[in-house]
């Protein structure tokens, strides 16, 4: 199978969009049904140049790559386990971890031994399919899904509707009032209105019942599928044969009730998840299939996106998201870059302005040149951070997955011996008390109380720009009770800001930073920089002009410098170090910045670190948590007290080397604590992989990134209170959901054992519980809106 190329039009189809169970397949315009052709659409997945689409390579293992799969057809913990099995018995798969939460898959593969086809070829032969994480067409697959689902809900509540309208007389009608003909007739039409909801509402339990047993293996479909059949049979015997061993009652309303409460509860919970997986698809597939990119002779044409290579110039219309890192080079536009960054404003951006893959491009055309490409991009960094959180599995989530396979075992030893010990009694009453039992002991509600919950509280977090590396850093934060900052680019920005000016007298301090500014126009110095935004808040530049300009690396400025009406008053001036102005310095820890004329010393201007205005809040709000917080620092102890002093933080320590930090850190550790750490820099790779819990804060270096659990992308810091907090209520969450679960399978199982639970209400049961974890887990999706950018 090829893919043709129209270099005038987009393909119809880019790599990265391939399905291997449902999808579409073929050159632009072609649209194929992959059922029929599953081994050649496996194949294309085979071709090394497509993987990228798909995976990437493992940086400290050559030959390994990891996968990220979504899995359709999954409703339980055990639908889970048993696609792990089947992905961990092919030769080559390294790991293997399925979320039944988030149906997605991560598979360590080795591509000397095993391809891509052959892993997911095991997952097909095991009654599911694999689809690519970023499959464009996953939407359309799960609109089309929720169709169906509806369909086969409405089909079951108008039956249910007809049957118990059939079934009411013979619960009102007195002995006598139902002749026996006309209760047959009821029957009869009872049984016809059943046929559509067995046959076609039911069909995929049936089928996923039967995909389990000749797979000989379990999941949540079997016993419901037993339940559904029993009632049927022993209805239809009631019908046909009302002298016989099962009686003259049939239960046609009970089973038609039973399906619609579990087909209503089964559609909700679809709704429900698909607002998650939503959310995520949303981030994922931002990135268009193909751009316009200029040829030598000036023109475009239309390539995709992994064509892009470093230094392409591409157009981007308004309304299309960047596929690339780049830089603008013609045009100017607004750009909303509020899923990667968590800024809900659009920013402003122009020639010259860097601008992010996956940001969307709001007002106007523009040109941008390619600088990053694929998986260096910031976009596949974010993505891969929330491809791996959503498979992750947090610790309480194993444990409900390892008991969810013996769990439904002993579900059905449970409905057997039920039905042994009513069998002499009633053999039809021992089959419905089966049948009660096997539809009310559903562990779904179980496998589905923690990762839900973590999902949900991932997605909220990841809307404001916080993304989470592993859900289990949920359980860790919870339990935090102190709180470690770093200082420089944490609690304080990386740029200086203007404090105290001191002049020589008669030196008007506004004149003398309007005489700095222009100087330190010229130069990239963050001290200059500094002190040329000073210049420009307060109105001061533009008022003299700098001739001959020269910067000594390391020392400072020298010019002639003018005001901008009067060119015939030069004077020289310089701008820099004490040694380079000629001064002494005052002795000072501040960073200060010398001006000195002809006549030497001018002015000096004290920079300070520029502390960031939500530290104080921030710092506030732990501490009213009842949170411990600590100020680490490798600069000096006054600098470090200054800023501890500003933000409200009474325990701080300046001079700290990366074994200090880390000291400190085991030795809270060994007095019972747990530490939270908050850090941006290279120094901190340590302090934050032996943290409880740890934030890499704005744009951190890439080893703190990955030694973080929390990856922080605006400069918001409230944010990490904002994410203790939540983790909190995720934890409740959990243990509401977890309680609910056990509670409930605590009080119906008896009930359905003693045969005071009848089908429908046990069908009732079983779809609410699951229903309850979903709705209490999207309570954690409602968190804070996004605040400007401080």
């Amino acid at each position: 199978m090829s893919f043709p190329v129209d270099s005038e039009r987009p393909l119809a189809l880019a790599p990265q969009h391939l399905a291997t169970g449902a999808g579409a397949f073929g050159g632009p315009g072609v649209v194929t049904d992959p059922a029929s052709d599953s081994a050649q659409a496996l194949q294309i997945l085979d071709d090394e140049q497509e993987w990228s689409a798909f995976s990437r390579p493992d940086a400290t293992h050559a030959g390994y790559w990891e996968s990220n799969l979504m899995i359709e057809g999954m409703h339980c913990a055990a639908c889970a386990l048993t696609v792990e099995d089947a992905l961990k018995r092919v030769p080559g798969v390294v790991s293997a971890d399925v979320s039944a939460g988030s149906q997605r898959a991560k598979v360590v593969w080795h591509s000397q031994t095993v391809l891509p086809s052959r892993w997911m070829q095991a997952v097909r032969e095991s009654g599911y399919r694999a689809l690519p994480a970023n499959d464009v067409f996953a939407r359309e697959r799960r609109r089309v899904e929720s169709r169906k689902a509806l369909w086969r809900l409405m089909v079951a509540g108008l039956c249910m509707m007809q049957v118990m309208m059939y079934a009411y007389p013979a619960y009102v009608a007195e002995p006598g009032d139902l002749s026996m003909e006309m209760e047959h007739l009821l029957r009869w039409a009872s049984w016809v209105l059943t046929l559509p909801v067995i046959l076609f509402s039911c069909s995929p339990f049936f089928s996923n019942a039967w995909r389990d047993i000749v797979h000989r293996r379990i999941s949540m479909d079997l016993p419901v599928a037993l339940g559904m059949l029993i009632t049927f049979v022993v209805s239809t015997a009631g019908t046909f044969d009302p002298e016989g061993i099962f009686g003259h009652e049939v239960f046609f309303d009970s089973l038609t009730m039973f399906v619609f409460f579990l087909l209503a509860g089964r559609w909700m919970e679809l709704r429900l998840r698909d607002r998650t997986a939503g959310a995520l698809e949303a981030l994922m597939n931002r990135l268009p299939d193909s751009v316009a990119r200029q040829k030598a002779d000036g023109l475009f044409e239309r390539v995709p996106v992994r064509r892009l290579q470093v230094d392409d110039v591409i157009q981007v219309r308004a309304g299309e998201a960047f596929p690339a890192d780049g830089v603008v080079v013609r045009g100017q536009t607004s750009v909303d870059e509020s899923l990667l960054t968590g800024e809900s404003r659009p920013v402003s951006r122009a020639e010259g302005d860097a601008v992010i893959s996956g940001s969307h491009n709001l007002a106007a055309v523009v040109l941008m040149r390619v600088e990053r490409v694929g998986s260096e991009t910031r976009f596949a960094q974010i993505v891969s951070l929330m491809e791996s959180a959503s498979t992750s599995k947090p610790h309480l989530a194993k444990l409900a997955d390892t008991i969810a396979k013996p769990f439904l075992i002993g579900v059905l030893v449970a409905a057997a011996l039920s039905c042994l010990y009513w069998w002499d009694t009633d053999p039809e009453r021992a089959l419905m008390v089966a049948v009660s039992v096997l539809v009310v002991t559903c562990p779904c509600a179980l496998s589905l109380a923690t990762p839900a919950a973590m999902l949900s509280a991932a997605g909220a977090l990841a809307q404001r720009g916080i993304l989470v590396r592993r859900l289990d850093a949920f359980e860790a934060l919870a339990a935090v009770d102190t709180v470690m900052f770093d200082k420089t680019g944490t609690l304080t920005r990386d740029a200086m800001v203007l404090g105290q000016a001191r002049t020589r007298e008669g030196v008007d301090p506004s004149q003398a930073l309007a005489m700095a500014a222009e100087l330190a126009r010229h130069s990239l110095h963050p001290a200059s920089k500094a002190l040329f935004v000073a210049a420009q808040q307060r109105g001061l530049t533009g008022l003299w002009r700098a001739d001959d300009v020269a910067e000594l690396s390391g020392r400072g400025l020298t010019a002639r410098l003018a005001p901008i009406d009067r060119a015939d008053q030069a004077m020289a001036l310089r701008l820099g170090s004490a040694e380079h102005c000629g001064v002494v310095p005052t002795g000072s820890d501040v960073l200060q910045v010398y001006v000195s004329d002809e006549h030497q010393w001018l002015a000096t201007f004290e920079l300070q670190e520029d502390v960031r205005t939500d530290a104080a809040p921030t710092v506030a709000t732990l501490k009213a948590r009842g949170l411990s917080v600590h100020l680490l620092s490798g600069d000096a102890s006054d600098a470090a007290g200054r800023v501890a002093d500003a933000v409200g933080i009474d325990a701080f320590k300046g001079q700290c080397s990366p074994q200090d930090k880390l000291d400190f850190l085991r030795q809270a550790q060994l007095d019972g604590h747990k530490v939270a750490v908050v850090g941006d820099g290279l120094n901190d790779g340590p302090i934050l992989a032996g943290a409880h819990a740890s934030f890499a804060f704005g744009q951190a270096v890439p080893l703190a990134q990955a030694q973080a659990d929390f990856l922080v992308s605006g400069s918001r810091l409230d944010d990490v209170a904002l994410a203790i907090g939540l983790s909190k209520r995720t934890l409740r969450v959990v243990r509401q959901n977890l309680w609910w679960a056990a509670a409930y399978n605590a009080v119906c199982v008896p009930l359905a054992v003693a045969g005071m639970l009848p089908a429908w209400l046990a069908g009732i049961g079983m779809a609410s519980s699951s229903l309850l974890v979903v709705a209490n887990a999207l309570r954690l999706s409602r968190v804070q809106p996004p605040n400007k950018e401080i």
